[in-house]
């Protein structure tokens, strides 16, 4: 048997820009993917903090080191910059490893830079 688990995510990001005039998707600095290993073009859900707003969407990569979160499309609509997100990404595993395995947590600071927890 195969189950859904949560494997990534980046907690407390701020939203900087809501870009209605683009296609869709969420943009996402470099180095916050690099250290949750959420993939560019990645199905990712979003929870917004402050609107209780959930959707899904696929990742963007960003430029490194600006920490950048763009919501982009018709998820504009859904954040306003300054908003507080939680984009998780899930995986499939067998029962028997996902009763061990441990996701990745990804904390920042205000300006969406990585934080020790």
């Amino acid at each position: 048997m195969q189950v859904h688990v949560f494997r990534a995510k980046l907690h407390r990001v701020t939203v900087t820009e809501a870009n209605l005039n683009y296609m869709g998707s969420i943009t996402v600095d470099e180095n916050l993917l690099d250290a949750s290993g959420i993939l560019p073009n990645e199905k990712v859900q979003v929870v917004n903090i402050n609107n209780g707003e959930r959707f899904e969407t696929y990742v963007i990569k960003g430029e490194r080191g600006s920490g950048v979160i763009c919501l982009n499309g018709p998820a504009a609509r859904k954040v306003q910059t300054g908003d507080k997100l939680i984009v998780i990404a899930y995986g499939m595993l067998p029962l028997e490893e996902a009763k061990s395995f441990t996701p990745v947590v990804v904390y920042v600071d205000e300006n969406n830079m990585q934080v020790k927890n």
